[in-house]
């Protein structure tokens, strides 16, 4: 925390300073996205966690929405269908859209995709097929690109977890 310049030679909290590269460039402008009627605020979590489910970039004639990962939590921030691997996935696609529709888009603006599974060589092949039926229905056409990663996640009851990458040109 010295190093970072949080905590001073005598072991007390520093006052923070404004990057002064920031005052000649100032950092790209960001938007937090809601959709408090699906899914939560992290930071509202009992035991609160210091992310934003989903932020707006403005690039000129375009924007980015950048979600975190997301997975089978509801609107009071708590797990669905424990144990359930299928319906985890699906709860977790219903949340990501959720979010890509609070800000005007959807799946066909989606580029990019990380994919967590808690145990990757037992829920792959279910992942992938309810995956390749969602986007077949959706008729997505070039797929988004992924990456699949076996991890643990935030809470051991989560079997999935997708973040996901959209951008789309300003109407």
């Amino acid at each position: 925390m010295k190093k970072l310049g949080i905590l001073t030679d005598d072991h007390k909290i520093s006052n923070t300073e404004y990057p002064p590269i920031h005052l000649e460039r100032p950092p790209i402008e960001k938007h937090v996205v809601h959709a408090p009627h699906t899914i939560n605020e992290a930071y509202d979590y009992q035991k609160p966690s210091s992310f934003s489910r989903a932020l707006r970039l403005d690039l000129g004639d375009y924007k980015v929405l950048v979600i975190s990962g997301t997975a089978s939590v509801n609107e009071e921030g708590l797990p669905e269908h424990i144990g359930d691997f299928k319906a985890q996935l699906w709860r977790t696609y219903v949340n990501i859209t959720n979010l890509l529709e609070a800000e005007d888009m959807s799946w066909h603006d989606v580029v990019r995709t990380t994919n967590y599974l808690r145990d990757i060589e037992r829920d792959y092949g279910e992942f992938n097929k309810i995956r390749t039926s969602f986007y077949n229905w959706l008729g997505l056409d070039p797929l988004p690109a992924a990456t699949g990663i076996q991890a643990r996640l935030c809470w051991e009851t989560l079997l999935v977890e997708i973040e996901a990458y959209a951008v789309c040109k300003v109407r």
